[in-house]
């Protein structure tokens, strides 16, 4: 059985994979907002998941960045930069994911700048 820091570093590469493909298409206006923001809820999501695993702490199989956030607020733990906002990604979870809204004006540079500051974070959790 994984130890948390293993399972916390491993979640961690996982976030790695999503990022380098996010910082590789953000910029491209030919992509479209709803997969740049995939990509971005995804790193979010496996970072926070990360964090959560470092401190031992439960958390269910949930895009739900909000939840994932107040999992750590409960426990006591930091919060990531950005955290009362980051639940503005959800939605590229899953409905925009798959056509169910089609969204529009994606502020790209706001989220390139949660996108790598909740990844530096991450990386300071599992230290």
């Amino acid at each position: 059985m994984a130890s948390a820091l293993d399972l916390a570093r491993q979640l961690l590469t996982l976030a790695d994979r999503d990022l380098k493909v996010f910082r590789k298409l953000a910029d491209d206006p030919e992509i479209e907002d709803a997969s740049v923001g995939f990509l971005a809820q995804q790193v979010l999501e496996k970072c926070l998941k990360s964090a959560l695993a470092r401190h031992g702490l439960a958390f269910r199989r949930t895009h739900d960045l909000g939840e994932l956030v107040d999992g750590l607020t409960d426990a006591g733990k930091a919060v990531p930069p950005y955290a009362d906002r980051l639940d503005e990604l959800n939605p590229y979870a899953v409905e925009f994911r798959y056509g169910l809204v089609n969204p529009r004006g994606l502020d790209r540079a706001w989220v390139k700048s949660v996108v790598e500051a909740v990844r530096a974070w991450a990386a300071e959790q599992l230290q």
